[in-house]
């Protein structure tokens, strides 16, 4: 039908409130103007020569057969619905039918579970029993509200709504059909190709009904929006809706058991069932974007809308989680570099671990021990930080190679999980290729945590990265010295390594700990070593000073400086006698000259009162390297590897190193 005359119908009958006879009578004009249009074109009369017969309704009425009466009826309709009321009303019966489609896809999934276990439970048949009153109140609402008449808004309201619950109630039906398939075909797939037991298969379909309850959800309840529609205004037409259901569930149907049927025939070619199902479901997908774009309009008033705001905001919506997956994502860009690392030529240390304490004991092989501490490699495993991340491993695998120590310590931010700023979240991925690499060189490893090991948005959180490095440690990787049991302080990985001669005597004791994150209160507000922690570690000292007989000689490594680095720093600036230079310099400005945190903690005045730390170690701000002796303890920042976190700190190269402690 020719679209000037169903514009040119609508347009006379915008004033008229819809009523059954009034949408019947709509329509039987349109046929009859246009049988009387197609006349005209034989004999060549144009479009406006028609409209001057026939430029009133009351002409148009005459042509299909209706009278003047009939009119003036359709203009004075009784019982007409107005816009607002009826918007109410929809609105409450939405909400019944949310609440009925709810139980009846739960009850509905868990019909079969309860028969597979063989039993019915209570809260099931309660629930049936909800669906049978919200059934039945729906029912009474629209017997009591149902009305004979609309005016021009509320049928423009329910014309509307028609088109938006018809395209999403087909819309559900193909979800259906691309979410069970797919669902209900990889577990079955497992029986057929790995020889699961069918009892197996069954048992974990049943575990996972929600992921069938969600597609049956919005078919209920979309179809039911439709018929809340469909019984106020007459735009369905039955008949070819019902052609249009039949033809998509048997093309569904047809269309899943032949995929079936090739996945049978290429069974030994297919290698993985789960990725040519995807790929079934994807070119399903695209035959219902083609319905959706050219034979759904037979049914539709408006066939598609443009909404700029929705799209822009699902659109945005859209790049917003791709973007987060994306960020989160595994990603093993390095490996092949880290599988080309060759073994540092070492004499083998004798490694013992205690299972009790938690300690790990090297006894070294002769007079000297070398100790190489590396600090902020910051490794973001993103493509985006690819290029980088070999830098940074290139240079630790230099410093290694060059010194040839007996251990390494790193004192934190071994990964750098920062969003935008190293296009990752992923504090996993970059841990294990971290460990792959030193396993592969085999000298053995410790470490303290840093702050950004552990960012809020990270794929790992403290419970969980603590969990993949004792996964990694000692007794899989026989180079990563991370205890299995760590003492109840405060933080993670609070730990002591000692390194012992070879009459057993102890050389040195190594205390790792951790200097926590950030405080809460703000951006950038740092934590400290908490007091549990240091009664730990004056505990230690005290036990071991008891078993040797004397003073022990020990160091201490963390990652946040503490604030006097910041005093003996000053007391530098000052030209003070209180301190004493031995190497470096302190070049950050990018915050403060000295990032430590405004909480003072008493680990410094500890090892000061106990006498037995002559040194520490730590990192977090990567432009200072500088070693000062304050009140007998040398504190000293160690030299970062970072290519990544800092803004131009790739092309810098003063502040980039590690330090060697014999």
């Amino acid at each position: 039908m020719d679209s000037r005359i169903c514009r040119f119908i609508d347009l006379l009958f915008e004033d008229i409130p819809y009523s059954e006879e009034s949408f019947l009578a709509q329509e039987k004009i349109k046929t009859a103007l246009f049988k009387e249009y197609e006349k005209f074109n034989i004999n060549n009369f144009a479009f406006e020569q028609l409209l001057l017969q026939y430029r009133d309704l009351i002409s148009l009425a005459a042509l299909a057969g209706y009278s003047e009466e009939d009119v003036k009826r359709w203009h004075s309709q009784e019982e007409i619905k107005k816009y607002k009321p009826l918007k109410r009303e929809f609105s409450r019966q939405k909400r019944r039918v949310i609440f009925f489609s709810i139980f009846s896809a739960y009850t509905l999934s868990t019909f079969f579970f309860s028969i597979w276990r063989g039993h019915i439970i209570t809260f099931e048949l309660f629930c049936f029993g909800i669906c049978l009153l919200l059934l039945r109140n729906i029912l009474q609402f629209e017997k009591k509200n149902i009305s004979k008449g609309y005016d021009t808004e509320a049928f423009l309201f329910l014309r509307t709504l028609y088109d938006q619950y018809l395209k999403r109630h087909f819309n559900s039906i193909f979800i259906f059909f691309v979410v069970v398939p797919v669902f209900l075909l990889t577990q079955f797939a497992l029986y057929w190709f790995s020889n699961s037991k069918p009892a197996e298969i069954i048992e974990n379909i049943l575990v996972n009904l929600y992921v069938l309850e969600l597609p049956l959800f919005f078919c209920v309840k979309n179809f039911f929006y439709l018929c809340l529609i469909t019984r106020r205004i007459g735009l369905l037409d039955l008949s070819k809706y019902r052609k249009h259901l039949a033809g998509i569930s048997i093309f569904s149907v047809t269309y899943w058991l032949s995929a079936i049927l090739i996945a049978g025939l290429l069974r030994e070619r297919i290698h993985y069932i789960g990725n040519f199902f995807l790929f079934v479901a994807f070119l399903y997908v695209l035959a219902a974007l083609f319905y959706n774009l050219v034979l759904r309009k037979k049914l539709t008033y408006k066939n598609i809308v443009v909404n700029k705001k929705r799209i822009s905001f699902f659109t945005s919506l859209a790049l917003i989680v791709a973007l987060f997956l994306i960020l989160r994502k595994d990603t093993w860009y390095t490996q092949p570099y880290i599988n080309s690392i060759p073994v540092v030529a070492r004499q083998r240390q004798e490694i013992s671990y205690d299972e009790k304490t938690g300690v790990y004991t090297i006894t070294a092989q002769s007079d000297s021990f070398k100790i190489l501490h590396l600090t902020d490699i910051h490794l973001g495993g993103s493509l985006y930080s690819l290029r980088k991340d070999l830098k940074a491993l290139h240079a630790v695998y230099k410093e290694i190679a060059y010194t040839d120590p007996n251990l390494v310590v790193v004192t934190g931010d071994l990964t750098f999980p920062m969003g935008v700023m190293s296009m990752s979240l992923n504090n996993s991925a970059p841990v294990g290729q971290f460990a792959a690499f030193m396993r592969n060189i085999g000298i053995p490893w410790a470490f303290t945590y840093g702050n950004h090991d552990t960012e809020s948005l990270a794929t790992l959180s403290e419970q969980d990265l603590d969990a993949l490095y004792r996964s990694l440690s000692y007794k899989t990787s026989g180079n990563l010295l991370y205890p299995y049991v760590q003492p109840e302080v405060m933080g993670r990985n609070n730990q002591l390594l000692e390194i012992r001669n070879r009459d057993g005597s102890l050389m040195q004791a190594l205390f790792l700990i951790d200097s926590n994150t950030y405080t809460g209160a703000g951006f950038n507000v740092y934590d400290y070593i908490h007091d549990d922690q240091v009664d730990w570690y004056a505990a230690e000292v005290a036990r071991l000073n008891k078993e040797e007989g004397r003073t022990i000689p020990s160091m201490v490594f963390f990652h946040i400086p503490l604030q006097e680095y910041r005093t003996a720093y000053e007391l530098y600036e000052q030209g003070s006698d209180e301190v004493t230079y031995f190497f470096g310099e302190n070049g950050e400005e990018m915050i403060d000259k000295i990032c430590c945190s405004d909480y003072p903690s008493k680990i410094f005045d500890t090892m000061c009162a106990l006498g037995s730390t002559k040194a520490v170690f730590c990192g977090h701000d990567h432009y200072n390297n500088m070693s000062l002796e304050y009140r007998g303890i040398r504190l000293t920042y160690g030299m970062s590897i970072d290519y990544l976190a800092m803004p131009g700190i790739e092309y810098d190269t003063a502040q980039r190193g590690a330090e060697l402690i014999t």
